[in-house]
């Protein structure tokens, strides 16, 4: 399966940037991207298609490194476990509650240079997602 690219820019970020308010500043910009604009389906644990809806960032860590910040932020969201509906079919669809961590890097100018899945390590897999 070809990598997808996300290309994430957080157009608050130069303004907050080393403001009291900035983490709630990215908490907000992350939770506006949505489940479509964040590498969630990476982060499934149950089920098997990220649901399109609202999801909850909740930021664990924000560490600055020269002129960029690495994230981790906490994702809530949404799954479905997809099934064909019948009236026999053992998995019928329903949504389930996931959580993820990404690792974000956010340059000065709100460019996210790179994303990544925080619990890959402990997963075993090799995943690892850049922007353009």
């Amino acid at each position: 399966m070809p990598e997808r690219r996300f290309r994430i820019r957080l157009d608050s970020i130069p303004q907050a940037w080393g403001t009291p308010g900035f983490a709630e500043v990215l908490k907000q910009q992350l939770a506006q991207l949505g489940a479509g604009g964040l590498p969630l389906q990476q982060g499934l644990s149950i089920g098997n298609y990220v649901a399109d809806e609202p999801v909850t960032v909740v930021i664990n860590r924000i560490a600055e490194t020269g002129g960029s910040i690495r994230v981790t932020a906490g994702v809530f969201f949404r799954s479905v476990i997809g099934g064909c509906s019948c009236t026999d079919d053992p998995t019928p669809a329903s949504d389930i509650n996931e959580y993820c961590e990404l690792q974000f890097d956010v340059s000065r100018d709100g460019e996210v240079t790179e994303v990544a899945p925080e619990a890959e390590s402990q997963r075993g897999t090799d995943l690892f997602i850049r922007s353009w």
